[in-house]
C-alpha cells in the first residue's frame, strides 16, 4: 500500500468538508496544515509497518519498507 502525501491531503480535505469545515477561501490555510498533518501521517505509517508472519522459518516481525 502506497501512501502518498497528496491523495492522504486531498482525503483530509474532504473528511474536513463532510463535517462542515470552510476550507476554501481568501485566508485559508487548510492546505498547508493537511500538507504537514499528511507527511507526519506518511512517516509514522512507513516507520511503524510491520508484517507478522506467525509461522514457518519466516516467523517473526518483518519491516514493511
Amino acid at each position: 500500500m502506497a501512501v502518498t502525501l497528496e491523495a492522504t491531503k486531498a482525503e483530509l480535505i474532504k473528511e474536513l468538508e463532510a463535517r462542515g469545515f470552510i476550507t476554501k477561501g481568501d485566508h485559508q490555510m487548510n492546505d498547508a496544515f493537511m500538507e504537514a498533518i499528511a507527511a507526519a501521517m506518511k512517516t509514522v505509517i512507513n516507520r511503524d509497518a510491520k508484517a507478522n508472519v506467525t509461522s514457518g522459518s519466516s516467523a517473526g516481525q518483518w519491516s514493511i519498507l
